[in-house]
Parts: C-alpha cells; structure tokens; sequence
C-alpha cells in the first residue's frame, strides 16, 4: 500500500528530501511524472503522490518519511493495498538507470514485517497478543529450586527483545501487545480489533528502547545492591555466631569438667576434735 500524510502534518519538511523516489511535495505544489506535471494532492499540508511511492521498497527496509516524522504522520493507505512486487516494479520505472539486486532492501522481508496485502485479503498481522495488554505485563514469577541452600528470588524479567510493547490503536481504541523485537522503525502493525494499521517510528522505537533499558538497569542496580547488603549482613551474623559457638564450647568445657561420673573419687572432710 502506498503511504499518506494524514492531517496532522506540521508541515516541517522532514520527509520530502528522504524520499528516494521524489513523491513527497509541499501543499498548492504540482507534481510531476514522465516529465507531465499534475495538480496538487494537497494544498494545506505535505502529500504523497501514490504513483510514486514505492514503500522505499528497493532502498530501505523502512519506510524513510515514517522514519523522520516528527508526529507520527506519514502511515499506509489501507485503501490502496499492494504487494511487493509491485511496488519494486513501480522503483525499476521510475528509475530505469538504476540496478535492484535479487536481494534488495524491503521492509516486507525485514524480520517481523507482515506479509504483503493484496486486494480483499489484508495482511496477516504479526506476532501479537489476541487479547487487551492495557499496561506492560508484570514480571512472571518462576519456582525457586527446591533445593536451594539460601533464599533465591522468584522475580524474573523477560529478556529486552521479548518483553511485549503495548501499542493502542488509533482508531478503535484497542491495546494488543508486540514483543519488542518486532518494535522497529518502519515496521507496520494492524490492529486485531479493526486491522487498523500503525507504522513504528523511528522516535517511537527509541523512547521505548530507552525506558526498557533504563528499567532493566535499575532493575538489576536494586537487585545487586540488595545481594551484596544481604552478604555483608550474612558475614556479620556468622561472625557473632561464631563468637557464640566459641563462647558456648567454652562453657560446655567447663560444664563437663564439674560433672563428676560415678565411681569417681572424692575428697572426705575430716572433722577435728
């Protein structure tokens, strides 16, 4: 599907001179193809022609206006559904002198991208919950080993690439949730609820790359801080044990050395006119 600019374009410029294919034009400018010059899609804010918009499709595996859009503005059209064979045939026409290898870049093979969307059949959604995630999920808890010598905690963290983003629909509302691995710049998700589509910016991975990892490094801060106050608070407790355990077989001496076993000789008193 080719990309649009919804309205809530500031108007910033950003995405024009990323487009390799020069489909991107401010408002009230006319655009042109084959050298035929056509009117504007839009005079307000910046606009997208479709018929020269690959997806990047044979430049970048991303979708480079989404990339650098400051508010999130430039998204899939999901009136104009298509494969990636036609959008890499739509790169080879307009650019005749350049070269595609077999292996060019895509967003449509970057790992986690859904599979294409063609008319009638929208693309299968990525690895995503089926059910609401209205926050992060909390960190499972596993069985300490049974045969553990001291306490061990049972919080586990997932692992950054698979702790599952949360991502609200724009549309109808709905939360699903992605695992994070998947949460990449250019990356296109559809809404379970209503296929709604939401492209991952490249701002958008960044500040949840950023809280994850600041998150993880206080977590593991805490946890080492309290490890190493409970060694120093266990070395403490089993010196003075230690000094009571001396303290005790000293006693315990003395206590056997005042015991007399039977049969044992004693010392008479005389008594003395």
């Amino acid at each position: 599907m080719a990309t649009v600019i919804t309205s809530e374009c500031i108007n910033c410029g950003a995405c024009e001179p990323e487009c390799p294919n020069t489909a991107i034009y401010p408002g009230g400018v006319e655009w042109e193809l084959d050298g035929v010059k056509h009117p504007p899609l839009a005079t307000d804010i910046f606009y997208i022609v479709p018929d020269k918009c690959t997806e990047c499709v044979g430049f970048y595996d991303h979708e480079a206006c989404a990339a650098v859009c400051p508010v999130d503005c430039c998204v899939p059209d999901p009136e104009r559904p298509e494969t990636e064979d036609v959008l890499i045939e739509r790169a080879k026409r307009l650019h005749p002198d350049k070269e595609f290898p077999p292996d060019f870049p895509s967003r449509f093979r970057k790992a986690g991208a859904p599979a294409p969307e063609t008319k009638g059949q929208p693309a299968t959604p990525p690895e995503q919950a089926p059910q609401r995630a209205p926050e992060p999920p909390a960190p499972t808890a596993a069985p300490a080993p049974a045969a553990a010598p001291a306490a061990e905690s049972t919080l586990r963290l997932p692992s950054l690439e698979e702790w599952e983003v949360p991502v609200e629909c724009f549309r109808c509302g709905g939360v699903y949730a992605v695992a994070f691995r998947h949460f990449r710049a250019g990356v296109v998700f559809y809404c379970p609820f209503c296929n709604g589509s939401l492209v991952v910016t490249l701002p958008m991975h960044q500040r949840v790359a950023e809280a994850l990892e600041e998150f993880h490094r206080e977590w593991t801060a805490d946890f080492e801080a309290f490890e190493e106050k409970r060694r120093r608070e266990l070395a403490e407790f089993e010196e003075r044990q230690r000094r009571r355990l001396e303290g005790f077989q000293e006693r315990l001496r003395q206590v056997s050395k005042e015991a007399r076993p039977p049969g044992a000789p004693r010392r008479r008193s005389w008594l003395f006119g």
